[in-house]
């Protein structure tokens, strides 16, 4: 095994102090479908709750999921069938146990969802509506409004909060950092209200428990399906906190995302897996299917399996996109399976109906984070996570479709079943002594065009290298005015660096990991995983050795 590299990037954000304070007993930050389940589920058990959120309550990553949340809710499927599905596609990565509690808690908190308000799509005898994505071998997908999924979901959600009073939200408010005490355990955050409410500029909130469901990291790179806000803020803040941040290489791309155009940047439209679900294929140029003997699924393949695949013919041909075949679904069908797609799609000049969709790869989701337990504790007393920001050991070095947002449920409900009888005293923050920085937001650019190119689908030792002086040298940048922009590109650096160090480090190619230079899988030196630490500014990694759990299915 190679040495792992020591990172410098700052210890904590360069900020103003504190203007404003308040209370909370449980601050949650974040408001998708594990941040809100949080909140609704402690209601009741601890006195004040308190959601932050970086943009309005009804924004982030759940509001885009198009193709739905998996469940064993079909009468010939059972949990089993889910939990082999999930390891295989997890490539040897999984926790065991953290998998056993998804599949198995799964039906049930999507039973709770329903009852909350949601409005999942059903046949006309009024059976639930199931459909299958890549990586499952059983329809078990359910879905609201065709395409809509992730709205529907929000929108319960975020109509719960609104209707208990208890909760208290702070919207457009980014989260600085983590406030600690004398144990290096967690007794507030600081945060900053982006000129909306009345508590503008930055503030603390003094607290006994955080819970980060703060979303993922997509913004690292030029084209993303993530929204702007995912600038991987939670996974610095509990990074710089002193939480371990577990299996970051394994960033999936999914493979059909619309190709806009060489120049196009930030979010990109997703064309979900459901439509190939549905009987879509994939062609190249010459019309070729070239997804037919790559893998027994075919075209529904295991997301890396698809994205790799993909990319490969683009390479082979020189082409920047292969296509995507819905035409013969029929206008019918889209309109009703897949409204929010079609009209996506025509907005781009793009008519499935008639036409190929242009598609190509783009950064998705994060299976790495913040290393939690079962029950979403981190490495620091008080701090919890849950969602994308959090690796709770369910995805593996690879994320099977529509397991995200059942994520999202069970472990929150895991969190909500712990933490109020393991609430912390409360406590006074000590001097923060971590060293203190900030890189000029103008880096963003530079950095998603470094880690898009070197550090994306396809990874080589060498190129990895390249990535990592790069942003060395991005680091060396000093931000002359403290802000949001500046906050964020530092978050982004932050985890960009400790990204890359686990790429090289990590000498083989398992699920979304794909090493060129190291085309096979190898249990020998690799089974297990890469924790990123940090010690005042100073990024390393640590591996831990672990059995791989495919062999198991």
């Amino acid at each position: 095994m190679a040495d792992a590299p020591v990172r410098r990037v700052p210890g904590r954000l360069t900020a103003p102090p504190p203007g404003w304070t308040t209370t909370a007993d449980v601050v949650v930050i974040g408001s998708g479908i594990a941040g809100l389940t949080a909140a609704l589920r402690l209601r009741g058990q601890v006195e004040k709750i308190l959601v932050v959120t970086k943009d309005v309550l009804s924004a982030g990553s759940t509001q885009w999921a198009q193709g739905g949340i998996a469940a064993a809710l079909g009468p010939e499927d059972t949990p089993e069938q889910h939990e082999r599905d999930t390891l295989v596609a997890g490539a040897g990565a999984c926790d065991l146990d953290a998998v056993h509690a998804l599949v198995t808690e799964g039906p049930d908190s999507v039973h709770e969802l329903i009852a909350l308000g949601t409005r999942f799509d059903h046949d006309p005898d009024g059976v639930l509506s199931l459909t299958r994505e890549g990586g499952h071998h059983r329809d078990r997908i359910a879905h609201a409004g065709g395409d809509a999924t992730g709205a529907e979901i929000q929108r319960a959600l975020t109509a719960a909060i609104e209707r208990a009073r208890e909760i208290e939200v702070i919207q457009h408010a980014l989260a600085v950092d983590l406030l600690l005490d004398a144990d290096g355990g967690v007794c507030g955050v600081t945060l900053h209200v982006m000129g909306e409410g009345q508590r503008d500029g930055v503030g603390a909130v003094y607290c006994r428990a955080v819970v980060l469901a703060s979303g993922g990291l997509g913004q690292v790179f030029s084209q993303t399906t993530n929204p702007a806000v995912a600038t991987g803020d939670g996974m610095a803040l509990a990074l710089r906190a002193g939480a371990p941040l577990r299996d970051l290489e394994f960033v999936q791309f999914h493979p059909t995302v619309m190709y806009l155009g060489p120049d196009s940047r930030g979010q990109q439209p997703l064309i979900s897996e459901a439509v190939r679900g549905e009987g879509a294929f994939l062609v190249d140029f010459d019309g070729n299917r070239f997804m037919q003997g790559v893998h027994e699924l075919a075209d529904l393949a295991p997301r890396d399996v698809v994205a790799k695949a993909i990319t490969r013919r683009m390479n082979e041909t020189g082409r920047p996109h292969m296509w995507l075949d819905a035409r013969h679904l029929g206008a019918e069908f889209w309109e009703r399976r897949f409204p929010t797609i079609l009209a996506t799609a025509r907005s781009h000049g793009v008519d499935p109906v008639t036409e190929l969709i242009p598609v190509a790869p783009a950064c998705h989701y994060a299976s790495g984070g913040v290393r939690t337990d079962l029950w979403g504790r981190t490495g620091v007393p008080g701090l919890y996570a849950t969602g994308e920001v959090a690796c709770s050991g369910v995805h593996g070095a690879n994320r099977l479709a529509s397991n995200s947002l059942l994520e999202g449920l069970v472990f929150s409900r895991r969190i909500a079943a712990v933490l109020p009888a393991e609430l912390r005293p409360w406590s006074q923050p000590v001097a923060d002594t971590r060293t203190a920085g900030l890189v000029p937001g103008a880096v963003r650019r530079e950095l998603q065009e470094v880690m898009t190119s070197r550090v994306g689908v396809l990874r080589t030792a060498d190129g990895l290298a390249e990535a990592a002086l790069m942003l060395d040298k991005l680091a060396g940048a000093v931000a002359e005015e403290v802000g949001q922009e500046s906050w964020e590109a530092t978050n982004l650096l932050t985890i960009s660096a400790a990204l890359t160090d686990a790429a090289a480090l990590r000498e083989e190619t398992r699920g979304s990991h794909w090493r060129e230079d190291f085309p096979d899988r190898d249990d020998d030196r690799w089974a297990g995983h890469l924790d990123a630490v940090m010690a005042d500014g100073e990024t390393s990694l640590r591996f831990q050795p672990a059995p791989a759990t495919d062999h198991l299915v």
